[in-house]
């Protein structure tokens, strides 16, 4: 279980609001592009992070996390496993209070190695689909 409800709630609605989406470009075909919607729906900032540094859904992208001038509440990763890790540390060493790893991103090193740092995180979930369970 790489999430509990106590943690997907917290990080949900008391985390902040101010996520970084690592992976998200124009691409509208990609999963990224849709959940940045409806995070944003929920009230979220959205910041945009991916080579390509493109701007989407009106706010400007950042080419890395460590380009980001500004703190991020929480940190949510759509690339693949491979890389994951990597942006996990980032988002630690950035102060992020939260890491969220989407569908399928998995990496259990990672996992345990962010919760140990006392960084709450989710792993192999989706916040577009668990913020409309939230009662």
């Amino acid at each position: 279980m790489y999430a509990d409800e106590e943690t997907i709630r917290r990080i949900l609605t008391r985390s902040g609001d101010t996520w970084a989406v690592v992976g998200l470009s124009n691409n509208e075909s990609r999963a990224a592009h849709g959940v940045a919607r409806v995070l944003q729906a929920y009230g979220k900032r959205i910041v945009p992070v991916h080579p390509k540094a493109e701007t989407v859904h009106g706010e400007k992208g950042y080419a890395s996390l460590a380009d980001v001038p500004f703190h991020v509440d929480v940190v949510d990763v759509f690339v693949n496993s491979e890389l994951a890790g990597e942006v996990a540390d980032e988002a630690v060493a950035k102060g992020a209070k939260a890491v969220w790893f989407q569908l399928g991103v998995i990496d259990e090193a990672a996992y345990d190695r962010t919760r140990a740092a006392g960084v709450d995180m989710v792993m192999d979930r989706c916040p577009a689909i668990e913020f409309p369970t939230l009662r």
